[in-house]
């Protein structure tokens, strides 16, 4: 179970994250700071896994606050929770495992605790693993693992997670050849998709589609036989 740190100046802040995280059977003792030094005291004091962290606290905000922790050698992971969408690309700067907005909502939550989990088990992400996308004046940072599938549209790409789409200046041929490693198959000219995200190839009057999520996606007679021999020995299997 992880034992955590939540800190923000606003003390109704502090108890709505601290009652979402009692929720989750993967948490242990959630430790509440109302400033930047109380967060550090606890760290200091405390066996701490993760911190959750306001950005904007007087004094010591969460960015210093994770600076000060990139100093030490097993840091806690850090989560940055916030309203504030200007400050991600420092937040990654600063190794920080998620960067939530504010309101919270449970399901993103449970999501960070998960990464929470994997990396304290060994399977952080490393660069490779984090898309940075440009949204007019305000920068995203992607992790690879939510894309479900990936869309070519012209000398572009737009990558769909669950939630949201986002499109970034890349060519699909590009994609699959950079991202074949990490899991991604190329089963249209058109379309390139996370193995790990596939719930069902379909045959039907001649015709192969995967459904990922609520999509069901065309898979073409030239990619068909490599889908078919690439996914015959997992749990995949084409259904009439």
């Amino acid at each position: 179970m992880l034992n955590v740190v939540v800190a923000d100046d606003e003390a109704p802040a502090v108890e709505e994250l601290a009652f979402l995280l009692g929720r989750d059977a993967r948490i242990g003792t959630v430790h509440r700071a109302s400033s930047g030094a109380q967060a550090l005291h606890a760290i200091e004091t405390a066996d701490i896994d993760a911190v959750f962290l306001d950005i904007h606290m007087p004094a010591l905000s969460g960015l210093d606050i994770a600076r000060a922790l990139s100093r030490k050698e097993r840091p806690p992971a850090v989560v940055f929770v916030t309203a504030d969408e200007d400050h991600a690309l420092d937040a990654f700067d600063l190794a920080a495992l998620d960067y939530l907005l504010k309101p919270v909502r449970p399901e993103r939550l449970t999501e960070s605790v998960r990464r929470i989990c994997e990396t304290l088990a060994g399977t952080e992400a490393d660069d490779g693993d984090v898309v940075t996308v440009v949204q007019g004046a305000t920068t995203r940072m992607i992790r690879r693992e939510d894309i479900r599938y990936v869309q070519a549209q012209g000398d572009y790409a737009r990558l769909h997670t669950a939630d949201a789409s986002y499109l970034v200046r890349i060519p699909l041929a590009e994609l699959e050849t950079q991202w074949a490693d990490a899991g991604f198959l190329r089963i249209h000219r058109s379309y390139l998709v996370a193995r790990h995200q596939i719930r069902q190839v379909r045959m039907s009057a001649g015709r192969a589609s995967i459904r990922i999520g609520s999509e069901e996606l065309p898979v073409s007679r030239r990619h068909l036989p490599t889908v078919r021999s690439t996914l015959a020995s997992g749990r995949v299997r084409p259904s009439a």
